[in-house]
């Protein structure tokens, strides 16, 4: 399993512009995924961010076609709290319009969107891509899925705060203890591991994870640490 910091560190660059497309291609390249994309709305500027690795013929295919108004991978994910594999959507009318077009550019049929949501009103999708055979692809899928909520969420906040809009996120507060459980679950330790480091109850573990996402505006453990990494409050593991 790929350990947390480097994936956050993906999603770290060098003062200066950010290249995201080039941080998508490496998390392509370190997780065996084809391709990537990441799109946002700013709630308060209107503005629009979408970076994506597909290449530049579907590109201008897709939106000239006006995919994104039906496509079901981004709707669908738009709604949904939870990642979400394609596989689902396969019956979907728009998904059969943009992916039956999607073969002729060689392109993938299986994939995941990993939706993101800030405190602001802010959201961001994280949308990956695979060739594998549907059972290779579970398989992968199952390996990477903690991995890329916890990069969605970084890549997310990175964005965001290139316009200043999460500025607010630095004064998110954890606790000492939260601080500490989250450092050592970044760290790849067990709810367990962490009870018995700390010599406390797993259940006291579970509440001040419970804690921490709520105070970080996340849904997963996962996404809390990649939040926690990306406002400085943790180090990545």
């Amino acid at each position: 399993m790929t350990p947390y910091t480097s994936l956050i560190d993906l999603a770290k660059t060098p003062k200066g512009q950010k290249d995201f497309v080039q941080q998508l291609n490496a998390v392509c390249d370190t997780l065996g995924l084809d391709y990537a994309s990441y799109a946002s709305t700013n709630p308060i500027s209107g503005k629009v961010h979408a970076f994506t690795t597909y290449p530049d013929a579907w590109k201008e295919h897709y939106m000239g076609e006006r995919f994104h108004l039906v496509d079901p991978t981004l709707k669908a994910a738009s709604r949904s709290i939870a990642p979400v594999d394609w596989q689902r959507l396969r019956q979907d009318p728009g998904f059969q319009s943009v992916f039956h077009r999607a073969r002729d550019f060689n392109l993938p049929q299986s994939g995941l969107t990993v939706p993101v949501r800030g405190p602001f009103g802010d959201t961001g999708l994280l949308s990956v891509t695979s060739d594998l055979t549907t059972p290779d692809w579970v398989k992968l899928k199952g390996e990477v899925i903690q991995q890329l909520q916890t990069l969605a969420v970084n890549l997310h906040d990175t964005v965001m705060h290139s316009e200043r809009l999460s500025y607010l996120l630095g004064h998110a507060t954890l606790s000492a203890r939260e601080v500490e459980i989250l450092q050592w679950i970044a760290a790849g330790k067990s709810q367990q591991d962490v009870g018995d480091i700390l010599s406390i109850s797993v259940r006291t573990v579970e509440v001040h994870i419970r804690s921490s996402r709520e105070k970080l505006c996340t849904l997963t453990t996962a996404q809390a640490v990649g939040r926690a990494v990306s406002l400085g409050l943790i180090t990545p593991g």
